[in-house]
């Protein structure tokens, strides 16, 4: 099929539907209507878009044998398409694998990348090491923070494909629990009174916690907190973003983890300049949002 071919059939079509109900009685206005039909003001050009080619990093079973990541991950970051697939091996995009770097040397950094390009494994990755080095069960070692409730639903079925599937019982090594408002009291009771490995979800959520008493016990299971993280950075601007970054601050120091790892993602937040220079107007702008120095070359 000519994709091309296609497009001017529909827009011949769909422009004889349109002078179907046009009838004007004044010539001049007519002739300058039927000018701009023929001249497609009311369809644009075609548009011819390329999804990019991200370069190729190592696979998890690699870097498990360089001994950068804990057997284990090898089981949990396969492709599973259900909860009795053992999965396929998983091969990383090179920015995937720079992210699991540099959290393994404890720094803060930032991954900013097009749409569809696996952000979320650049941080999800170094987390669920973190938690099988340190051992599961001993508080929440990671807060995920998303803008929107959509977000954090959909990273929870993705958990639930990498942490559970392919384990018996559906019972995967590391722990991990939605906690964005939208939870039925019972919920969150047990959520409380059994704090996961990562926490799920949204600023406002977090700011609650922060502040309500019956919630007090989570502060304290994330007491010595590894990874704080921010997801889609570039949402947080203005007076809302001043919020949110004086809301990791106060995270930081009510669970007592000044050393806690800092991560954002974002698709967009510099576009002017040269990469060199994007990165460091992206660390100025991550390192003054999360209180915490973050280093161009970990952009």
């Amino acid at each position: 099929m000519n994709v091309f071919q296609l497009r001017d059939e529909i827009i011949e079509n769909y422009e004889a539907f349109v002078r179907s109900f046009v009838r004007i009685r004044d010539a001049r206005i007519a002739e300058r209507v039927d000018s701009a039909l023929k001249d497609g003001s009311l369809w644009p050009e075609s548009l011819v878009q390329l999804n990019p080619s991200f370069e190729p990093g190592k696979t998890i079973g690699e870097l498990v044998a360089e001994g950068l990541l804990q057997p284990t991950c090898t089981r949990i970051f396969s492709r599973k398409s259900n909860a009795g697939d053992p999965g396929l091996p998983l091969k990383l995009h090179l920015h995937q694998e720079e992210a699991i770097r540099t959290a393994r040397d404890g720094r803060s950094y930032v991954l900013t990348t097009g749409t569809g390009s696996g952000k979320s494994l650049g941080y999800l990755i170094p987390i669920v090491d973190s938690i099988l080095r340190r051992g599961s069960g001993k508080g929440i070692q990671a807060i995920v923070v998303y803008p929107m409730n959509a977000l954090a639903n959909s990273q929870e079925k993705e958990l639930e494909k990498y942490l559970n599937y392919g384990f018996p019982d559906g019972k995967g090594p590391v722990t991990f629990r939605r906690y964005t408002g939208q939870e039925s009291d019972e919920t969150r009771n047990e959520i409380i009174a059994h704090p996961p490995d990562i926490l799920l979800t949204n600023y406002v959520m977090l700011e609650l916690v922060l502040t309500r008493p019956k919630e007090r016990k989570l502060v304290e299971a994330a007491r010595g907190l590894g990874f704080l993280v921010l997801d889609e950075l570039h949402t947080y601007r203005g007076r809302s973003g001043a919020d949110v970054s004086l809301l990791l601050r106060r995270t930081r120091e009510a669970c007592e983890s000044p050393n806690v790892q800092l991560v954002g993602t974002s698709a967009t937040l510099a576009t002017e300049g040269s990469w060199e220079e994007q990165r460091s107007v992206i660390a100025s702008v991550a390192s003054r949002l999360f209180g915490a120095e973050v280093r161009p070359q970990d952009v």
